[in-house]
């Protein structure tokens, strides 16, 4: 009845990431609550989206609406991959790597989730979490790197291991799902956060590795760049389930967090030892 739409959203360059919502999720509006708040002209948004608009939209009108229904789709689409259903669709696709390979060699090209750094639209686009070592990635494709967090939300890649937790990747050896690296997603850059892979000996190499919104520039002024001051300036990953620190997580952070501090002591020490 309504897989038009959705089938030719999914279908389009830059969604591969999307999985789709089943008919009877949208069709409930409890798990639509509160969505007409975030997106204009809801309603026609939803006829749009399940291929019930009236044809005598002015075209104007069917342009607006098709940005609107492509929110209205992303935020439904955060709330249905937490649900069982969704994520057994959403496992699929990190079995295939759908999401892209973690690019640190330490990590032997684990899958990558996505994830959103807010649950709020327009404030951050998707990121890439990588089970192993706990980092955050950017989609190596500028197509999917425009994704909004939003639709994925901040809590499902946290959640997916909860409810499954054998599929949580080792700290070392192969990746769980084998198979060459998938060209689709792939991960540019590398973590905003320290995972608990290396310990003291690795900080100092995630650390240097970090993501950043901003970059620095990569070509030019590079001696003026001192190396403790870009670690202060990295942001720490903090996973939580519906906005709520897992409590193992956060007591793990705390010791990584002082092995961050004692890191960034050595290098200010030895950038001091260079200047004299």
């Amino acid at each position: 009845m309504f897989s038009s739409w959705i089938s030719w959203f999914l279908s389009s360059k830059g969604n591969e990431y999307f999985c789709e919502v089943d008919e009877d999720f949208i069709l409930d509006r409890f798990n639509l609550t509160g969505l007409n708040n975030e997106v204009a002209n809801y309603s026609q948004a939803l006829d749009l989206i399940t291929d019930n608009l009236d044809d005598d939209i002015q075209d104007s009108l069917r342009g607006s609406l098709d940005v609107q229904a492509r929110l209205l789709y992303g935020l439904i689409h955060a709330r249905w991959i937490v649900t069982a259903r969704g994520l057994a669709k959403m496992i699929e696709k990190y079995k295939r790597a759908d999401f892209g390979r973690c690019p640190r060699v330490l990590c032997n090209s684990q899958a990558l989730l996505p994830v959103g750094l807010t649950d709020i639209p327009y404030e951050k686009s998707v990121k890439l979490y990588c089970g192993r070592c706990e980092d955050l990635y950017s989609p190596k494709s500028s197509r999917h790197g425009s994704i909004d967090g939003a639709y994925f939300g901040t809590t499902f890649p946290h959640l997916l291991f909860l409810v499954y937790p054998n599929l949580i990747p080792p700290k070392n050896g192969p990746a769980d799902f084998g198979g060459p690296p998938n060209s689709l997603g792939g991960a540019g850059g590398v973590g905003s956060g320290v995972g608990g892979v290396g310990g003291a000996g690795d900080a100092g190499r995630i650390r240097r590795n970090r993501i950043r919104e901003e970059p620095e520039p990569s070509e030019g002024g590079g001696d003026q760049i001192v190396t403790s001051n870009v670690a202060l300036k990295a942001d720490r990953y903090r996973p939580k389930i519906y906005g709520f620190q897992v409590h193992e997580i956060a007591k793990l952070q705390r010791w990584q967090e002082a092995v961050r501090d004692r890191q960034v002591s050595r290098l200010e020490a030895l950038e001091e030892a260079k200047k004299m």
